[in-house]
């Protein structure tokens, strides 16, 4: 007689809750129940109707940290899914759902895997602890970031964390993340004089000004990057000036432009040079900055090692580190936990129409985590 695997089953309950970005759905309260269940000790610590959960098992150190979001995108149109995205369905071994790939399928295979690892280990040392939140596909300002700020306060700190974001790319295991990328954006507003366009003596054009700028900060070599990051990066992402009118030379320029910049890189450090070629050009401007993200890195060490072992012995393949990709709230728990890595499943199908993920990675990435806190927490 065959059995519904643990992970499986999980995964579809808490994908059947349709739970928009920054809505919950109530996959908290099931986490909720059975963390208590195991002993942890769980407390809500939300924020303008965003749900997050802290549970935590144990006192000592070191404390490992499974990590995560409820939230899910919006499904866009309905009649383009071939089955419902809040009716998990399973077809030609593929898991469907909105959240099927990020990240449900890796919050069930997380608690799976502390369910098997403290029924073989209920005295293991250490500690466990879970932190859950409905607001990372959004503006992500009263989600993560707030546990994160109330762990500070009291001065707690995290020794390892496993984010499951959908890091692989053709297979389970064979890229996980061990860093990401910083954001800086800015809004550079250059001022110059209006006038008639047949009298430009008369007008300072500001797109004409600001060109050569644009042109030496496209072609800067910001840094070099290094042995886990690609060099930084300065795109301009939006240009407008003009009032729409052929025969008038704008007044101002607005360019908004973005860093994606490495640990070889400080955003102080951005600012100061993309400054400096802006003052060389003699232009008359204002600019506003908004960091979006720190950079963050986990090295070779023992989170990193006891990753690759796991995924070389369930899935029998050598796993790449990489820090490719966007943002994750990895920027966020970097700043109280020095090894995090993300490890999820395959993303190609991410946000999209039909998200779906291969029903046989389910208990093997729950087999994955179990690996990992097996080599960390094992007595």
């Amino acid at each position: 007689m065959s059995t519904v695997d643990p992970t499986l089953a999980l995964a579809r309950q808490i994908m059947a809750r349709p739970s928009v970005t920054p809505n919950d759905a109530g996959c908290c309260d099931i986490f909720l129940e059975r963390l208590q269940a195991l002993g942890f000790d769980c407390e809500f610590i939300n924020r303008n109707g965003v749900t997050n959960l802290w549970a935590r098992r144990g006192t000592a150190k070191p404390l490992f940290v499974f990590a995560g979001h409820t939230d899910v995108v919006p499904t866009g149109p309905l009649e383009r899914w071939t089955s419902p995205p809040f009716a998990p369905e399973i077809r030609d071994g593929m898991l469907y759902g909105r959240g099927a790939a990020d990240m449900k399928s890796s919050l069930a295979a997380a608690l799976t895997a502390t369910e098997a690892f403290i029924a073989a280990h209920p005295q293991h040392p250490g500690s466990l602890a879970f932190l859950l939140t409905s607001d990372e596909e959004g503006d992500a300002i009263d989600g993560t970031t707030v546990v994160v700020e109330t762990l500070k306060a009291r001065g707690e700190t995290l020794d390892y964390c496993i984010i499951g974001e959908p890091t692989s790319v053709n297979t389970l295991g064979d890229m996980i993340k061990n860093g990401r990328r910083g954001s800086l954006s800015g809004t550079l507003m250059v001022k110059g004089i209006q006038c008639h366009i047949a009298y430009p003596e008369k007008g300072r054009n500001p797109i004409h000004e600001a060109a050569p700028a644009l042109a030496e900060l496209a072609a800067m070599r910001w840094d070099e990057g290094n042995e886990y990051f690609p060099p930084t990066t300065w795109q301009v992402s939006n240009i407008h000036g003009g009032t729409g009118a052929t025969n008038v030379v704008p007044g101002q320029l607005e360019i908004k432009f973005n860093f994606r910049f490495s640990t070889a890189s400080t955003p102080e450090g951005l600012q100061q040079r993309l400054i400096a070629i802006l003052d060389k050009h003699r232009l008359d401007y204002d600019i506003a900055w908004t960091l979006g993200a720190s950079p963050f890195l986990t090295g070779r060490g023992p989170l990193a090692d006891a990753a690759t072992t796991a995924i070389r012995e369930v899935c029998g393949i050598e796993t790449e580190l990489s820090t490719t990709g966007g943002t994750s709230d990895g920027r966020f728990i970097a700043a109280i936990c020095q090894q995090l890595l993300e490890i999820g499943p395959v993303n190609a199908t991410s946000h999209k129409i039909d998200e779906c993920i291969a029903v046989d990675s389910l208990p093997k990435l729950s087999a994955i985590y179990l690996h990992i806190l097996g080599t960390l927490l094992r007595p």
